[in-house]
């Protein structure tokens, strides 16, 4: 195994415009010794995996609360497969209905975090399914 810091992507998907909680998440990400891009609202399937290619991320992180996220993520999730990200993290956070979680983690989302979830949390179960998925250790 290779010791590496982790690449972060973090995404706000579809329409949604409020994108206060994901700066703040990027932030925690940050702090936890992390790189994060953030690219910004309004971003579509396909630009949030080329970002991720151009960027060679190991996770990325949607945050969506819209309610679309049964529409959109498997979009994302068709995109990552047919560019070959299969070995990249994928992490959904926002509002999100509890008798969705299961559904999203059938899709493929590796973690799904909701209102609440403590920065502590959500670093540590990255960091995690990072050295999992990718079979790396993670300098922190």
């Amino acid at each position: 195994m290779s010791q590496k810091r982790i690449k972060v992507l973090i995404a706000k998907l579809g329409l949604d415009g409020h994108d206060r909680g994901a700066k703040v998440v990027a932030r925690a990400l940050k702090d936890a010794g992390m790189e994060v891009v953030y690219t910004g609202l309004r971003q579509t399937p396909e630009q949030i995996v080329k970002a991720a290619i151009q960027e060679d991320v190991d996770v990325i992180g949607i945050s969506i609360l819209s309610g679309a996220h049964l529409e959109l993520i498997p979009l994302l999730i068709k995109e990552m497969r047919e560019k070959g990200l299969n070995d990249v993290v994928l992490v959904v956070g926002g509002v999100i209905p509890p008798q969705d979680i299961p559904k999203l983690k059938e899709m493929g989302v590796d973690e799904v975090f909701l209102p609440g979830s403590s920065l502590k949390e959500i670093s540590e179960k990255i960091i995690r399914a990072v050295e999992s998925k990718r079979g790396i250790k993670v300098a922190t």
